[in-house]
């Protein structure tokens, strides 16, 4: 489904990430762990189309996408969610999902509201009233309009208290049910050991370890691994 080969990605000067190369399947859940630096977000922007690798390639689907700006890929059905949970706060909640569903052709609501069921209850509350949770809850509702196939998710736990962090797996291990294929950077190691079907640690902008045996994943700690 996606294949990243050997990319390069700069700002200016300074290089962020290097020769990573990962591959994943159609319903697989990556999990993308290192120290802050390591490149993590800078590898999710560049399959999303907001950064350009100077090296290597991307395809999606067997299509080549290394070049493509952002509206093209997702079109293509790739979502990014960004770490910053920043939603429109002068808009109601569903005024944030009104959006999406114009910029995607999608109007049916009702899939992701089922997902959400918080946000039916606040669709018609301004954004900015949201807490910290109900604002991931939202992006995540957003980067759901269109039924896109690949979710790309940038620290979704950050900043959130146990017990939502306990409902946002849920929604997480639901969306892996639905096949949905999702790749997650993530800093709470349990999170991204329970929801990962692989883990690719990252440090100093180069993926220098993938995981894939089960009991070796949910060993995982900072102090083995980074």
């Amino acid at each position: 489904m996606l294949e990243v080969t050997d990319i390069d990605v700069s700002y200016g000067t300074i290089k962020a990430i290097m020769d990573v190369s990962l591959k994943m399947e159609k319903g697989e859940t990556l999990g993308i762990v290192g120290r802050n630096g390591a490149g993590k977000t800078t590898l999710l922007k560049t399959i999303a189309g907001f950064l350009k690798p100077s090296k290597g390639s991307i395809k999606f689907n067997g299509k080549d996408i290394t070049r493509l700006p952002p509206y093209e890929a997702a079109r293509l059905g790739i979502r990014y969610i960004a770490q910053d949970k920043k939603v429109f706060t002068r808009l109601t909640v569903k005024e944030n999902l009104e959006l999406a569903a114009y910029a995607s052709n999608d109007w049916d609501l009702d899939r992701v509201l089922n997902i959400f069921p918080q946000l039916r209850k606040l669709l018609n509350n301004k954004a900015s009233g949201l807490s910290g949770g109900e604002r991931q809850m939202l992006l995540i509702a957003r980067g759901l309009i269109g039924k896109p196939s690949l979710l790309l998710m940038d620290e979704p736990t950050e900043g959130l208290a146990a017990f939502v962090i306990t409902e946002l797996v849920n929604v997480l291990e639901k969306l892996k049910s639905e096949e949905l294929s999702l790749i997650v950077v993530e800093q709470n190691l349990p999170v991204a050991s329970k929801i990962s079907d692989r883990i690719y640690i990252m440090k100093e902008g180069r993926i220098s370890k993938e995981i894939t045996d089960r009991k070796e994943i949910a060993s995982l700690t900072y102090e083995k691994f980074l």
